[in-house]
C-alpha cells in the first residue's frame, strides 16, 4: 500500500509520520485490496486549536474517507483510523453476504 502524508501550512514531524505509517500497515488485515491512502493533517488557528486528521483510502472498487478533529493530533490519527477500521469492516461484511448468496 501506498501512503501519502500531507501536512497542511506545517511540517510533520518524522515520529506522526511513522505513527501514520505504523497504524495504516494494519489496515491490511482487514481489506486485501487497498491500493492508496491519502493522509491529510491540518489544524485551526488559535483560539480554538484543533487538529484534522483525514483519511481518503482507494480500495480496487471504492473510496473510503474519515475525518476526526481533537485537541492533540495523535488523538485525531486514531479517530479517524477508528472510523476508517469500521467502514472495512462494512465492506468486508458486504462482500461475505454477497458471496454466500452467489453460492446459494
Amino acid at each position: 500500500m501506498k501512503i501519502q502524508i500531507t501536512a497542511r501550512h506545517f511540517k510533520a514531524k518524522g515520529s506522526t509520520q511513522d505513527y501514520i505509517n505504523e497504524k495504516l500497515e494494519n489496515l491490511s488485515k482487514y481489506n486485501e485490496t487497498i491500493i492508496h491512502a491519502d493522509v491529510i493533517l491540518s489544524f485551526d488557528k488559535p483560539p480554538s486549536d484543533t487538529k484534522y486528521c483525514e483519511i481518503l483510502l482507494k480500495l480496487k472498487d471504492k473510496t473510503l474517507t474519515a475525518k476526526e478533529g481533537a485537541g492533540e493530533l495523535d488523538r485525531a490519527i486514531d479517530g479517524a483510523v477508528e472510523k476508517i477500521e469500521k467502514q472495512l469492516y462494512k465492506v468486508k461484511d458486504k462482500q461475505k453476504t454477497i458471496k454466500k448468496v452467489n453460492l446459494k
